[in-house]
């Protein structure tokens, strides 16, 4: 067929298919290049930080009161947050002891307990022990005694233990062979490797810090690490006695609870440690910014500018990075968008590594693919032998 007859044949509606055809194939294409860009360059680039920079100021009579009696009035929302536990945990730790309780409402405060205790408060709690070991909370120093020995048993922290431990040594070792907490001679991505070091801290983790502070003549922190540690067991083997379930619920259970959240969050603050320069805050921490967790845990997530600047209020780390860029650019730091400590933590686990790129800042735009990006996390996971740090100490 030839000549007109053939383009009749051929038809309108034919060539209008040739046409959506043609057309369709370039849009698929270009979805294709498109997720294959977003594939190779799925990183994030440095966003707007919506993390904390500030508090309400006073404006009640109450806020006025307590700001009175603070050394930072920015610290307001620990007052609140101390009472909200005083009046809860307290009171059903109580309830817990009281002889001849109903076995029903026993049970519900049992677990309200726990609820409250590992739910609601562990984190923020946690986290304001941390910002107060650093920085006094109250101008009158007796008042200070308050949380490590009323609150913090309540978390399973033995009084003071937690001050001498990471302020006492962590800090000043930090992470280095010589702090017994460090993660550097451990596979910081193996299930193995967390399990030793959670079993080293859980069972040897107070004989190792008093060895630290004999080795060191700190004898005041010695002491009170000791004393800390005694009298919660024998506060806790006192009150077995007296009724067991209730002390399991109320201060034993939360005991290791508190030990392994501490060594998971220390492992995961931790994880990236460049073996060539160890004792560069930037090149052996982590930050984590724009979380849920930095609001709800005063900005813990900016663990390399705590480990630059321990005693910097939680609400400046958020300026101090953006104003320190270029510092962490040159560094190599690693900086996560959108997770937090533990989300970096199961990832680790896991060997998912595509998972942490996804997340990670690519500040500076030094990297062209998540490939780059995985190995630097890989290197900086590895054991490393600390045997030449001793030999040389």
């Amino acid at each position: 067929m030839q000549g007109p007859l053939a383009l009749k044949a051929f038809g309108p509606s034919l060539l209008f298919n040739h046409v959506v055809l043609f057309f369709g194939l370039c849009f698929a294409n270009g979805l294709i290049k498109a997720n294959l860009q977003r594939f190779i360059f799925s990183m994030k680039t440095l966003a707007a930080i919506h993390d904390p920079v500030s508090v309400a100021k006073p404006e009640t009579g109450f806020d006025r009161f307590f700001a009175s009696m603070l050394r930072d009035e920015r610290d307001l929302p620990f007052v609140y947050l101390t009472l909200k536990i005083t009046f809860t945990l307290i009171p059903l730790a109580v309830l817990l002891f009281v002889p001849g309780l109903n076995n029903w409402v026993w049970w519900i405060a049992a677990v309200l307990y726990q609820y409250l205790n590992n739910v609601v408060f562990k984190g923020p709690y946690g986290l304001m022990m941390h910002c107060t070991s650093h920085r006094p909370f109250f101008k009158k120093t007796f008042l200070n005694h308050y949380l490590p020995w009323v609150i913090g048993p309540l978390f399973g922290q033995t009084p003071e233990t937690y001050y001498t431990h990471h302020v006492g040594m962590h800090h000043p070792e930090n992470n280095m062979p010589e702090d017994e907490s460090s993660t550097m001679k451990y596979q910081r991505d193996s299930v193995t490797g967390f399990a030793q070091y959670l079993a080293t801290f859980l069972f040897m983790g107070i004989y190792h810090l008093c060895s630290y502070f004999v080795r060191k003549g700190r004898k005041r922190l010695l002491y009170r690490s000791v004393r800390g540690e005694l009298l919660f067991i024998l506060v806790c083997v006192g009150l077995c006695f007296v009724n067991w379930p209730a002390t399991l619920v109320v201060f034993i259970l939360p005991f290791f609870t508190f030990r392994i959240i501490a060594m998971t969050g220390n492992w995961a603050q931790h994880a990236f440690v460049d073996e060539n320069d160890p004792n560069n805050a930037y090149k052996n921490s982590v930050t984590c910014i724009n979380t849920k967790y930095n609001v709800k845990c005063w900005n813990d997530g900016y663990h390399i500018s705590h480990h630059i600047e321990s005693t910097m209020h939680w609400t400046e780390h958020p300026e101090y990075f953006k104003n320190t860029l270029q510092e962490y650019v040159k560094n190599e730091a690693i900086v996560f968008d959108g997770i937090h400590f533990l989300h970096v933590f199961i990832y680790l686990m896991r060997d998912r590594y595509d998972l942490l790129a996804k997340h990670y800042v690519n500040i500076g735009n030094r990297y062209k693919t998540d490939e780059e990006v995985i190995a630097l996390m890989r290197r900086r996971t590895r054991k490393i032998d600390v045997s030449g740090y001793f030999a040389r100490a």
